[in-house]
């Protein structure tokens, strides 16, 4: 199976301090977060993590923009 990075490593690629876009005001929160999963790629497991621990993600459904984008990125 070819090497896929976790989902923060690509989430990481969405920071931009200076956009108003939801899904890059994650990227830089989550950029702070010393213990979010680092090397998951399971979304179930990521989205169990954000439920409890993320309250600078203001709605799951930015979570799962950026998990489409990322199997989207990651399916080539």
């Amino acid at each position: 199976m070819a090497y896929r990075d976790s989902f923060y490593q690509y989430l990481m690629t969405q920071r931009d301090p200076d956009s108003t876009d939801e899904v890059a005001q994650f990227a830089n929160n989550a950029q702070h977060d010393q213990t979010f999963p680092k090397q998951e790629q399971n979304y179930e497991k990521l989205s169990d993590y954000l439920e409890l621990n993320a309250s600078y993600l203001p709605s799951m459904s930015v979570f799962d923009r950026a998990y489409e984008m990322y199997q989207e990125k990651m399916s080539y």
